[in-house]
């Protein structure tokens, strides 16, 4: 038995809801749905309680916004089914939801970990002010089964996986993360170490909730953070950089000095550096320096 578990923060899922239960309502495999609300504003909170009148579909109410580990934590704790299948609030199915999932139940047992992948619209925004994160997912994010599985670990993300509910109990996200990014990349490195296999398959969702350039920094930001408090914790971290390659290239750099350079252009370039981030008009290779300088600030203590 499967349940579908969507961690939601300040999202309307609305109609995500109502595709999702259309494709399981008859469904003996798909159990129920449960929706985290992670200390939603009222208004959200009011669209997710009126989601329970649909058959299957329930709901965790956190008053506080616990943060992306605790609350997937606790929807598993909630959840009643045998494997568990995490999809992201702004996530979008792209075709036949029936036949997505189908899938899923086609795979139950193939491994314990089953990634579904992360997909991009061909066409980017409209709105210019939101091109930056469209561009760095569809050509960083988006990538081929055969990409996934070469680094089935690397490429792990929470957007769109199934997991065996008493793997989850034993392998959980770390609650210590409060702020947003690489609670997946720990995620994966765990599993990695355990030893436990975790395949990707071609049953992607659509990245629909595209942020503002502005908003993607912030979140870049808060990520890097988290990587750095990371990278103070893991124990092996050799194992550890094959889950983050900024951490693989931060250590090559660290070891021809260029490291500390780094860090140093960022302190006293940081507001014209984030500018040119904002304008979203930088390329995917200036934009993974940017992450370099700022994991080489935290890293070198100039924050």
């Amino acid at each position: 038995m499967i349940s579908l578990l969507v961690p939601v923060y300040n999202y309307d899922v609305t109609s995500l809801i109502n595709c999702l239960h259309g494709a399981i309502e008859d469904s003996q495999i798909f159990t129920e749905i449960i929706i985290g609300a992670d200390g939603c504003d009222p208004v959200y909170t009011e669209q997710i309680k009126s989601l329970t009148n649909l058959p299957k579909v329930k709901n965790y109410i956190s008053s506080k916004n616990l943060g992306r580990a605790t609350i997937r934590n606790r929807l598993a704790d909630q959840s009643t089914g045998n494997y568990l299948l995490y999809i992201e609030a702004d996530s979008l199915i792209s075709g036949d939801a029936k036949q997505y999932f189908e899938k899923w139940a086609n795979y139950i047992n193939a491994a314990p970990v089953i990634c579904g992948g992360t997909a991009y619209k061909d066409s980017p925004p409209a709105d210019p002010d939101k091109y930056l994160r469209w561009h760095y997912g569809y050509f960083r994010e988006q990538r081929t089964l055969k990409q996934r599985n070469r680094n089935p670990y690397g490429s792990f993300t929470g957007f769109n996986f199934m997991i065996e509910k008493e793997l989850m109990a034993k392998i959980r996200f770390n609650e210590e993360l409060k702020k947003y990014g690489h609670e997946d990349t720990l995620f994966a490195y765990q599993l990695k170490k355990a030893g436990i296999k975790c395949l990707h398959i071609d049953n992607q969702l659509v990245h629909d909730g595209i942020e503002s350039n502005l908003e993607f920094i912030r979140k870049t930001k808060e990520g890097i953070y988290n990587l750095n408090i990371l990278y103070n914790k893991v124990t092996d971290i050799k194992e550890f950089a094959g889950t983050a390659r900024l951490i693989k290239i931060f250590r090559i750099l660290k070891v021809i000095g260029i490291s500390k350079l780094l860090a140093l252009l960022y302190k006293k370039r940081k507001r014209r550096i984030e500018v040119i981030m904002r304008s979203g008009k930088c390329s995917l290779r200036l934009f993974f320096l940017y992450k370099l300088s700022l994991f080489s600030y935290f890293r070198y203590g100039y924050d």
